[in-house]
């Protein structure tokens, strides 16, 4: 295993535990998963780029619009959230309310 598979793994691992321990603001909680699909993407592109798959060469860019899907929605989920309640924290949200 190379150096920049293990930086990645790295950044992926602690993206989640990033995720997992600080989930109580909305916006950590969406960097890390950012982190997360950032080193993801590297790590594919790497991957690809050194085993010469040509038919697995549009993965990375499928991943990157899955990616910016995921931001997207967040954001505007975040927005709503913000300008409806005042707060993002994830742990005062009740949802389900009316």
């Amino acid at each position: 295993m190379s150096l920049t598979y293990m930086n990645m793994f790295m950044a992926f691992t602690i993206s989640l535990l990033g995720l997992l321990m600080y989930r109580s603001h909305m916006m950590s909680s969406l960097l890390c998963l950012e982190g997360m699909m950032l080193s993801l993407f590297v790590m594919m592109t790497i991957t690809i780029l050194n085993t010469h798959l040509t038919l697995a060469s549009m993965l990375p860019i499928i991943l990157l619009v899955f990616a910016a899907c995921e931001a997207a929605l967040g954001l505007s989920l975040l927005v709503m959230v913000s300008t409806t309640y005042g707060m993002d924290y994830v742990q005062n949200l009740n949802l389900l309310q009316c």
